[in-house]
């Protein structure tokens, strides 16, 4: 295994990591909105959010040396089913190779977010 780490996405809020490569794979923590230049929550609904979110989420990728068209699943959580439309308007944008898929709405995210994404994805 090996761990993988940027200061271009948040830094683990807990006892985890970023991400970690575990043969042909890597698996990231899930995102939520946060701007790793201040460590705030940021986006006012949850197209911002979520834009927040893809774009950690690429920068994780990268410092993997892989990319979103590597992504094979993601596991998406939403504060709010009612947001799944607008949640998705981004998710495509970004998840253009269209990974398999979950996305569930829970009763409460961390730090009271609207978000958040998880994802493995193969290395190229």
């Amino acid at each position: 295994m090996k761990y993988v780490s940027t200061d271009k996405a948040p830094a683990a809020i807990g006892p985890y990591s970023q991400a970690i490569k575990a043969g042909d794979f890597l698996y990231a923590s899930g995102q939520i909105p946060i701007n790793p230049a201040n460590g705030n929550i940021e986006g006012n609904d949850i197209s911002e959010q979520a834009d927040l979110v893809c774009r950690n989420i690429g920068e994780i990728l990268k410092a993997a040396e892989t990319d979103f068209d590597h992504v094979v699943k993601t596991t998406c959580f939403l504060a709010e089913m009612s947001d799944f439309a607008a949640f998705n308007a981004v998710y495509e944008k970004y998840f253009t190779s269209k990974p398999a898929r979950s996305c569930v709405a829970v009763k409460k995210l961390p730090k009271d977010v609207l978000c958040e994404v998880e994802i493995v994805a193969y290395l190229k």
